[in-house]
């Protein structure tokens, strides 16, 4: 049994990571801002699960939430860096700075915040697995969308830096690149415009969370000899990241 740590753990890929690994019989810290969700998934999981209600673009409630972790749950196996966001489509002339603060502040110093906090334990102890959520929105900058692109580039170096600086000390570092998936990604984006946000995932079949939970689970359950560096992945649809061919 190992401990995992999951950031936006309330929702989409975060909330497929838990019930997963729960299933996996694994001990489980769940993080999020949103009380009551959180409540509600450790009550539907049959695992050992424990809750932090944080912001991980607040560093300050990031340490204390860690540092108030039980001793049960303070040898962190697995930290999945998945919390993270997108706001707004439009140029940067017309740019919303409080948009482009939130995806900064959540997709690159949040994921910052919560590591540093994480790993020194995990080198103390020889191993550990941290996997990050990046996009494919690193691999090709699209117009409209060029700050969370930048985000997500950064995430693909902070994992490679993660890496450098980690494997002698016995841990594996993973950047998981997804393409469109089928969650709250793009209602968010669009300041809770549900029509709009359909419109992102019609005319064919989107990834769903659950196909990016079991991809980190081939990742972090692979043998010791195996480590995954960098996974990128598509709906079969979708040929690169501005291209998805709908019916």
């Amino acid at each position: 049994m190992k401990t995992f740590f999951i950031t936006g753990a309330t929702s989409g890929i975060g909330k497929a990571c838990a019930e997963l690994f729960a299933a996996q019989g694994h001990r489980l810290i769940l993080c999020g801002r949103r009380k009551g969700v959180l409540e509600q998934i450790q009550q539907s999981l049959n695992t050992e699960t424990y809750t932090l209600l944080f912001d991980v673009r607040n560093s300050e409630e990031v340490e204390i939430a860690i540092q108030s972790l039980p001793t049960e749950f303070k040898n962190i196996d697995v930290l999945i860096n998945n919390a993270g966001n997108a706001h707004g489509l439009e140029p940067i002339s017309d740019g919303n700075v409080a948009d482009w603060d939130a995806m900064m502040d959540g997709n690159v110093k949040g994921l910052l915040y919560v590591s540093r906090k994480i790993i020194p334990a995990m080198k103390a102890q020889g191993s550990g697995h941290i996997v990050n959520i990046s996009s494919v929105a690193a691999r090709q900058t699209y117009a409209n969308g060029v700050v969370y692109c930048a985000s997500k580039k950064a995430v693909d170096v902070i994992s490679e830096g993660m890496r450098l600086e980690l494997t002698e000390f016995g841990i594996k570092v993973t950047n998981i690149q997804p393409g469109a998936v089928e969650t709250e990604f793009s209602e968010v984006r669009f300041k809770g415009d549900k029509d709009r946000a359909a419109t992102v995932y019609a005319g064919y079949e989107a990834l769903k969370p659950e196909d990016i939970a079991d991809a980190i689970a081939y990742c972090v359950n692979a043998p010791a000899r195996v480590a995954v560096s960098d996974m990128t992945i598509y709906p079969s649809a979708q040929s690169e990241p501005r291209t998805i061919y709908r019916k």
